[in-house]
């Protein structure tokens, strides 16, 4: 009888401690990231190329990348030189630089780490597009366009960068024609919603 008495009192116990717990609180949603989301629509603008992914199939190093979406200062350079195995700085700007002294900074950069610099639009002036050839550090420039060239002048200022490595045409009908006497690799782009 005494076995029986520990056994009801104890299922009475595991009873009530179970109705005394409260019910979970419901799912609350993820506070939302400074950047946004990465699913909302940045279809056009500066927003849409802003802080690119970029995947290289042949680049096996192990490596740390950094980005900007401005041409950094010389001390942020230098901070960056102090980053654990650095591989790539990225820089996504808006316009072109109309000169070659904002680029300067860029020969600070150690010579293992290169540079990739993602530009919007065509250059505004040979001198625009000159300037990048300058730049003595490691240089891989795109340029992501949303039309055909304006003139052939702009694809022959195209032609005489010598680090520009691909030209991304950002377009809802994608077609080759303004872009024949490009001598660098064309991708297009299309954003679905």
């Amino acid at each position: 009888m005494r076995a029986w008495v520990i056994g009801v009192t104890f299922a009475a116990g595991a009873l009530l401690g179970c109705a005394a717990g409260s019910l979970p609180p419901a799912a609350e949603p993820p506070p939302s990231s400074p950047l946004g989301s990465p699913f909302g629509d940045r279809r056009m603008g500066f927003a849409a190329i802003a802080y690119p992914l970029l995947l290289d199939r042949t680049d096996l190093r192990l490596g740390t990348t950094v980005q900007f979406t401005r041409m950094p200062s010389l001390s942020e350079l230098h901070d960056v030189t102090n980053v654990l195995a650095l591989q790539h700085v990225v820089i996504t700007l808006p316009a072109w630089p109309k000169e070659y002294s904002p680029l300067e900074v860029l020969n600070q950069l150690p010579i293992e780490s290169d540079v990739i610099v993602v530009l919007a639009g065509y250059p505004p002036s040979r001198e625009a597009a000159e300037a990048w050839n300058m730049v003595q550090a490691r240089l891989r420039l795109v340029v992501v366009v949303t039309e055909a060239p304006p003139s052939a002048a702009v694809v022959s200022d195209l032609n005489a960068m010598r680090g520009l490595e691909r030209v991304i045409a950002q377009m809802d009908d994608p077609r080759r024609s303004g872009f024949e006497r490009l001598q660098r690799p064309l991708s297009f782009r299309m954003l679905m919603e």
